[in-house]
């Protein structure tokens, strides 16, 4: 077995996910089996009660873990199938070690976050080697060498990697060169802090990616390679690029490093094949047809709110050979202005999940505009909810219909609260979390971009269609394509008479990869593209 560990200075949001992401695609391509994991030193369990101002979209596991998103690029990137083993926070460490604590499973002891916290964390690298059973284990470390709150993490891979053997392990910094634009040169000195820090505390980087907005040119790689105690092979560039994160894994091969990782870990491999990948490139660079899709949305501001949302947008895309411009559109200025002005010319609207009021009135006017103006329409979760509630006022006439969430003394609840979350009191992991199982009505349009008659999909929600209005909307052309397995809740919608309207109470963004496009994110850029296409002629 293999450990490689990815950390990161100088600042954060430097590109650690997605550069662990990018190395597992090329170890992969050369036969690799490849399991990855994220170590996050914030306190919360979880990031499922935080807010996506502060920490960008929870990713949902099948298993029903809420996740750190960059979790999301392990998935889309390689082919790992990953648990709630394979995100750990400081809290989850510090949780058990208190807990065992306080069984007496120390005996007696004094409890130190040397060996006790750094014991907790060592032993989760060891479960997901043992459950994955790969080649390599990919651990990337959150946040930035020298926080304080991430020092156990690092004590504990140093320790990690004395166990594991020299061979064994590998470490690679992400660290970043910024240009200085006044001195109109990059700068080195923030790399050379960065990996100071990083030799304090024990740990020598085998490779070090140098994030950049400009190429290192060959004497800045030799003065990082001389003051790092890196060898100049493995200072290794990464560009910002041009169009798309999946240039990353091509942009990292060309720079040789997953020659040089198998090199250092004596891996004997086959070369990268890469093949596949170059032509989902090609399709971002150059596609056939381009399309403009809306998403409306009340975290629009913060793209990592809605990052899984965005990129099986692109999946679809590539699937249909046509470039997408997605259009961030505020549903709060939807409620403050006409939506023609702010949705025309769109080819296709989405509208995501999310919680609270905020925006949900605009939400419900960009469904109504779809459904009239025959726009394709996909609901993703609270899209679905919001498109149900659009639906009950204004075809039903059903007056102040809503969602219980939002208005507990609605005349007319079309979404409530699901019966087994009545009683539930606390907020951490307590929704319907995690893959189930969804039975497709045959001959709807879900059925047909399946191509099946059963799925599985990812949920996070609490709150559902309400089954007491179910055959007044059937009788009004809303359509229920699908049902969990027991037919008690509704999961899928459509529109009888509408070219592409459907909305899920899942999360179809997240088991959408840029070579296995998610068939509902596939229909919908398919319909848009056919929108805006008899709209030109």
């Amino acid at each position: 077995m293999k450990y490689i560990f990815v950390t990161g200075g100088v600042v954060s949001s430097l590109g650690k996910g997605l550069t662990a992401a990018a190395l597992g695609t090329l170890l992969e391509s050369r036969g690799l089996k490849v399991a990855i994991q994220k170590f996050d030193p914030y306190l919360n369990v979880d990031p499922g009660t935080m807010s996506p101002y502060q920490h960008g979209e929870v990713y949902v596991l099948d298993d029903g873990a809420e996740t750190d998103l960059d979790l999301g690029h392990y998935e889309r990137f390689t082919n790992t199938k990953l648990t709630r083993f394979n995100n750990l926070t400081s809290g989850q460490v510090y949780k058990t070690v208190l807990d065992k604590e306080r069984r007496g499973e120390y005996l007696g002891k004094t409890v130190q976050v040397i060996p006790h916290v750094t014991d907790e964390i060592q032993k989760r690298i060891y479960e997901v080697a043992q459950q994955s059973k790969a080649d390599v284990v990919i651990t990337e470390i959150g946040g930035t060498t020298g926080d304080i709150e991430g020092l156990p993490f690092l004590e504990a891979i140093r320790e990690f990697a004395l166990d594991a053997g020299y061979n064994n392990t590998l470490f690679l910094h992400v660290t970043y060169v910024p240009f200085i634009k006044a001195a109109g040169e990059l700068k080195t000195k923030p790399t050379q802090q960065s990996v100071a820090k990083l030799r304090e505390i024990g740990i020598v980087p085998h490779i070090l990616v140098c994030r950049c907005e400009r190429s290192l040119t060959e004497e800045l790689r030799k003065k990082i390679s001389l003051f790092c105690n890196v060898p100049y092979e493995a200072v290794i560039e990464e560009k910002d690029v041009d169009h798309s994160i999946y240039e990353v894994p091509l942009m990292l091969q060309r720079e040789r490093m997953d020659d040089l990782v198998c090199r250092l870990l004596h891996l004997e491999t086959r070369p990268a094949q890469m093949a596949p990948w170059q032509e989902i490139i090609r399709k971002l660079i150059a596609p056939q047809h381009r399309v403009r899709i809306a998403v409306v949305g009340k975290y629009i501001e913060l793209h990592d709110a809605y990052k899984s949302v965005y990129e099986a947008i692109i999946h679809g895309g590539i699937a249909n050979d046509c470039g997408v411009q997605i259009e961030k559109v505020e549903a709060e200025q939807i409620e403050k202005e006409d939506a023609l002005k702010l949705l025309s010319g769109i080819g296709g609207i989405l509208v995501p999940g999310g919680f609270g009021e905020r925006g949900t009135e605009g939400k419900i006017l960009a469904a109504q505009y779809a459904r009239e103006k025959k726009i394709p329409y996909l609901g993703l979760c609270l899209g679905m909810q919001i498109a149900t509630i659009e639906f009950a006022r204004n075809v039903l006439g059903l007056k102040g219909a809503h969602s219980a969430e939002f208005d507990p003394a609605t005349p007319h609840p079309v979404i409530a609260l699901m019966d087994e979350q009545k009683n539930v009191t606390t907020m951490g992991g307590t929704m319907r979390l995690g893959a189930q199982g969804c039975h497709l009505t045959p001959g709807t349009k879900a059925e047909a971009l399946y191509g099946t008659s059963v799925v599985s999909e990812r949920h996070r929600h609490r709150y559902e269609f309400n089954s007491a209005y179910r055959a007044q909307f059937e009788q009004a052309g809303f359509i229920f394509s699908g049902n969990t397995t027991d037919g008690k809740l509704a999961e899928l919608i459509e529109l009888r008479d509408h070219p592409f309207f459907l909305a899920c109470q899942f999360h179809p963004e997240f088991q959408s990869k840029p070579n296995t496009p998610h068939p509902l994110f596939q229909g919908f850029i398919a319909a848009s593209y056919k929108h805006s296409h008899q709209k030109a002629i």
